[in-house]
């Protein structure tokens, strides 16, 4: 019981130092914002998880090193990939924990079935690969997708094969691979319906994401 009341306490303290957090960010920069609410969330984490405030201090710890920053080199980037992309189809966005992603369609990136990058799609690529050898603490994913047409046993490995044929266009332009990692979902996350050409359109995509560690990160 003692030890209920305990973690009930823990917990409320925690929630209102993340409030009290998220309050006093009102004058801070951009990238330290991001740290400190990294730091709060840890911190909330590690108090429901650990049940005292050794916990918390251990979260937000892990919170403030291990979030993404949205630093002046990812500013730079995403508005190179709003240019670039522009009347394309390709949706360029900042993601809730700093990350630049691009959703890119399968008129832009890859024929029904196929794996093979099509040409529309090479010059956004290069202009993604532009400049990241200069940025080594940044890390990119690739997720590749498909719409519901056809078996798991098809889909989920061409999914995959979408995005390491990303990763391969990458890596000859001059981005590390090691730096890149690939998954393939199949057709289990669809962004619109699949009972039609055009949102099964919209699911047949690849979606590539850029980010950089606060632990890292400079200005």
């Amino acid at each position: 019981m003692i030890q209920n009341i305990r973690s009930t306490r823990t917990l409320v303290l925690s929630l209102s130092a993340a409030a009290l957090l998220l309050g006093g960010c009102a004058d801070m920069s951009k990238t330290q914002r991001n740290s400190a609410i990294g730091a709060g969330v840890g911190a909330l984490a590690g108090a429901v998880i650990g049940g005292d405030a050794k916990g918390a201090a251990i979260g937000g710890a892990v919170g403030a090193a291990g979030g993404y920053v949205w630093s002046k080199h990812m500013a730079d980037k995403k508005a190179a990939m709003e240019r670039s992309t522009q009347g394309t189809g390709v949706a360029v966005t900042q993601t809730q924990d700093n990350q630049l992603k691009l959703q890119i369609p399968s008129d832009v990136s890859f024929d029904t079935g196929r794996a093979d990058i099509k040409s529309n799609l090479r010059p956004i690529l290069d202009q993604f690969a532009n400049g990241l050898s200069s940025q080594p603490n940044t890390e990119v994913r690739i997720i590749g997708h498909t719409d519901n047409v056809g078996s798991d046993a098809v889909n989920d490995p061409l999914s995959l094969q979408r995005a390491q044929s990303t990763r391969d266009y990458l890596a000859a332009h001059g981005v590390n691979p090691s730096r890149v990692r690939t998954d393939g979902r199949g057709e289990r996350e669809p962004i619109a319906t699949n009972a039609t050409a055009d949102g099964r359109a919209q699911n047949r995509r690849v979606e590539i994401f850029l980010a950089e560690r606060a632990a890292v990160a400079s200005n």
